[in-house]
């Protein structure tokens, strides 16, 4: 499939490589720890005290216009405004921007080596099974009989480029929590680049790496996109259905190895197991993912060999999707496709049927009658650009919300009053007796159903 024209690439530090995208061959790569320059941190005081200057600043400005301070001439007025807006964009630009002064400088990849996440482990299950029996009284990897879970999510470290981004992204945040909390799962939200060269959507691959070693008891690792929002939260994965599987992803067979498409498969959202298998496949999936020639060149390979893929860089779906049809014999009998309910639900066909769910059905199902998971593919919410216009995917992201805000609101007797909505109704009046009220509308009972207790019987 075009695999013998592409040579992954390592950076010039590690060891000694070989061709063929999935080969990993280098022991390990020499560790460095280095200390904050002073002068680093001299900059950051001064950008520290710029920013409180900068507050200061927007303090003048509001008492101004509430209080009536305003003995400043109109023009000072807007020289005052003027300075404001150019040191809040220039102080946004020097955030935005990747290159501290002090930062050495990057080190360049040679083009004669192997890419690696960092050191090959291969023993890792061992390694965890010893560690998780030294540590009995660390959280089990199993909690009330069920695999432990952790969530892991992220979005770039820099503000995003349209302002209204960052408060969608922070409603996603939100959604992601209240699941958690249903659930009794954990949750990481990452906004640093742990490797500079897998920057982007490729970001993933390192902070899964880095949770499953720094998290022994961590069953299940599960990525979930920032632009995507649980729209069921009710619906839990049955894990037990994956006891012999190590990659759970949404996607269709058929897609995948009868038309070989570059969208059989979606890594918005798909689980991991803590394992040696999941490791090595992270060493296999990553030499597609170094940005410059690297990505491009594969970019190339990928568009040749997958059907319908446009041309563009190298991104972490297409080349995993790639590696599954180029060495199935290796992978593919620990890896479940799923499709029976929306692990990832794309958003143009289904924002618009909210209501007609609300109507029919109820949350717990998970499918196309009540979606698990909402993902907003090609909104990019956070950048400048998308594949749909802006008002269309900040209106769909807004009814997605409230549509799973809905259902945690119902506890406490209130809801939007539409999915378009931010503001809030009563939708039932207080009672002297509210734990009627939580036997009846606390959705963990769905999940969690309560035991039969007579209460006279807890004293």
């Amino acid at each position: 499939m075009g695999q013998e024209n592409y040579t992954p690439q390592k950076r010039a530090s590690g060891g000694g490589g070989g061709a063929g995208l999935p080969t990993t061959t280098v022991n390990g790569r020499a560790s460095r720890t280095t200390m904050i320059p002073r002068g680093r941190q001299i900059h950051k005081t001064f950008n520290n005290i710029k920013i409180t200057i900068l507050c200061g600043f927007v303090t003048i400005l509001v008492l101004r216009g509430t209080i009536g301070i305003g003995k400043l001439s109109s023009s000072d007025a807007d020289a005052v405004n003027q300075n404001l807006i150019e040191e809040t964009n220039r102080m946004l630009a020097e955030i935005r921007s990747d290159k501290d002064p002090t930062d050495p400088e990057d080190v360049d990849i040679n083009p004669n080596s192997t890419y690696t996440l960092g050191p090959k482990i291969a023993n890792w299950d061992r390694e965890r099974n010893v560690w998780l029996r030294q540590n009995p009284e660390f959280p089990s990897h199993f909690a009330n009989g069920k695999p432990r879970i952790l969530l892991l999510s992220g979005s770039p470290p820099n503000p995003c480029d349209n302002p209204i981004g960052d408060h969608y992204l922070l409603k996603a945040v939100k959604n992601k929590i209240d699941y958690c909390r249903i659930h009794g799962i954990e949750i990481v939200y990452n906004m640093a680049h742990l490797d500079k060269e897998l920057a982007g959507y490729w970001a993933k691959l390192p902070m899964i790496r880095r949770l499953m070693l720094s998290h022994p008891e961590v069953e299940w690792i599960w990525w979930m996109d920032s632009d995507a929002m649980f729209t069921d939260m009710v619906f839990e994965i049955p894990l037990s259905k994956y006891s012999k599987h190590n990659l759970v992803i949404h996607g269709y067979p058929d897609l995948l190895f009868d038309q070989k498409s570059w969208i059989a498969l979606n890594t918005g959202s798909f689980l991991f197991r803590n394992c040696q298998w999941s490791l090595d496949l992270l060493d296999a999936w990553a030499p597609m993912g170094p940005k410059g020639p690297i990505r491009e060149e594969a970019g190339k390979i990928l568009t040749a060999n997958l059907k319908g893929r446009p041309e563009f860089e190298a991104d972490d779906q297409s080349a995993l999707i790639y590696l599954l049809l180029s060495q199935k014999d290796q992978w593919m009998d620990k890896v479940y496709i799923e499709n029976q309910y929306y692990l990832h639900g794309y958003w143009a066909g289904l924002v618009d049927r909210y209501e007609e769910m609300i109507e029919k059905h109820h949350p717990g199902l998970g499918d196309e009658r009540w979606p698990f998971v909402t993902h907003f593919v090609g909104c990019k919410p956070c950048g400048s650009y998308g594949d749909y216009p802006v008002e269309r995917c900040l209106k769909s992201m807004e009814r997605a919300f409230n549509f799973a805000d809905n259902q945690v609101l119902k506890l406490y007797g209130f809801g939007h009053r539409g999915l378009l909505s931010p503001k809030i109704k009563r939708i039932r009046n207080e009672t002297v007796t509210p734990l009627n009220y939580v036997d009846q509308f606390d959705i963990r009972h769905s999940v969690h159903p309560r035991e039969l207790v007579d209460p006279r019987a807890r004293d």
